[in-house]
């Protein structure tokens, strides 16, 4: 190959079918870059075409080290949709675990397929993943932004994507993750809608007698949806004052583990919570393993009815329905109220870390804006009378 085809060591320029320089006239294409290395192991030359000539010599430096620490292997022949179904079929039967070392929820198994099948696997299914550049997925974001899908519907399609492409980076079946770098549209966040404990109260009172301790355990104890429907009259402790929290609830598997460890949590019963679920426990006449909010004493409500009942009536009161998790957003800004310390806060919200919490209800903190310029202009009053020193009194 002539020196005006080759970039640099192990770098070769690939120009396209119709440029002008295959007649040995001057490149009027945008070539790209084909990086390739050889392994005397297996006596086999590995090669990867690149855009630009920086990303193929990146690929280059990484692939040598890792022929020299014995990690590189050839491209596995594995397609991305035979890596979706891998992935997918691990998640379920819970040989594949998530970050924090614990399997999947039949919901995130059940959300990745659903994902994968409607947004990545139509482009990308075919495509082996070692063949898989940057530029593809980029292309892949692009074009679900001109479908005008939203921000967070984009970042949660491509998520599947990143599982597998760090997946098969741990099994030495390819080197570069093709889901770094990318540009994703901003996901703006939304403030938490949070009503006041008079609101929450004129929500309450607006329900049926029989709707009330669903969403008074909600807004006052803070249970996510399903720890809600996955609760039993076993895990309320009317002596201790407190609920256990010890499953949540899946509409298709049942009863699940807890989302996570610090899910698994005893959380205190104010009285409204106390006086709603001892009345509906009086009304119902179950107890032990039976669900507390059931339509059996085996089979829990179905999370679109609860709300639709409650979305009427409140529709009816002239209130904006409000949501479980609203709900529970609403619960964890009354623990700050009330005083309690920040890990009693993250602990009864069953949260992993202290930090988490801070992070998500640090704003509600009390003592910001008119209280806090009263503490500074108080702490400033005091410095501003001490006694001068000596140096100002001479």
């Amino acid at each position: 190959m002539s020196a005006r085809n080759r970039t640099t060591a192990g770098i070769d320029l690939r120009h396209q079918r119709g440029c002008a320089s295959r007649q040995g006239g001057v490149c009027d294409c945008k070539p790209s870059h084909q990086a390739h290395v050889f392994d005397k192991r297996t006596g086999r030359r590995l090669r990867k075409t690149f855009d630009t000539a920086t990303a193929a010599k990146l690929w280059r430096q990484d692939a040598l080290v890792a022929l020299r620490q014995g990690t590189l292997r050839p491209s596995a022949p594995t397609t991305v949709q035979e890596a979706a179904d891998a992935l997918v079929a691990g998640m379920r039967d819970g040989s594949i675990l998530n970050r924090s070392g614990r399997p999947y929820k039949p919901s995130s198994h059940r959300g990745y397929a659903q994902l994968l099948n409607a947004y990545v696997l139509p482009t990308l299914g075919p495509v082996k993943l070692g063949s898989v550049r940057r530029r593809d997925v980029q292309d892949l974001v692009d074009g679900l932004r001109a479908r005008q899908l939203s921000p967070s519907t984009i970042t949660n399609a491509i998520d599947p994507l990143r599982v597998i492409f760090r997946r098969a980076i741990r099994r030495d079946e390819i080197i570069i993750d093709p889901t770094d770098g990318l540009e994703m549209p901003a996901v703006r966040g939304k403030r938490d809608r949070i009503e006041s404990p008079e609101q929450a109260q004129a929500y309450l009172d607006a329900l049926p007698e029989g709707e009330r301790a669903f969403w008074t355990v909600a807004m006052f104890a803070g249970l996510r949806r399903g720890e809600l429907r996955g609760l039993r009259w076993r895990d309320v402790d009317f002596d201790a004052g407190d609920i256990r929290v010890e499953r949540s609830w899946d509409p298709v598997e049942g009863a699940i583990e807890v989302k996570t460890s610090a899910g698994e949590r005893a959380v205190p019963m104010a009285g409204p919570v106390r006086r709603e679920l001892a009345a509906h426990k009086l009304r119902s006449g179950r107890s032990g393993d039976d669900l507390v909010f059931g339509r059996s004493a085996t089979e829990a409500f179905f999370a679109t009815t609860i709300r639709a009942r409650a979305n009427k009536a409140w529709k009816a009161a002239g209130l904006v329905p409000i949501t479980p998790h609203e709900a529970r957003h609403c619960a964890i800004s009354y623990f700050i109220a009330s005083g309690m310390d920040w890990k009693q806060v993250s602990v009864y919200a069953g949260h992993g870390d202290v930090r988490q919490t801070w992070n998500r209800y640090g704003h509600l903190v009390p003592g910001t804006g008119r209280e806090a310029a009263d503490r500074l202009s108080a702490y400033l009053d005091r410095k501003s009378t001490v006694a001068p020193t000596v140096a100002q009194r001479s």
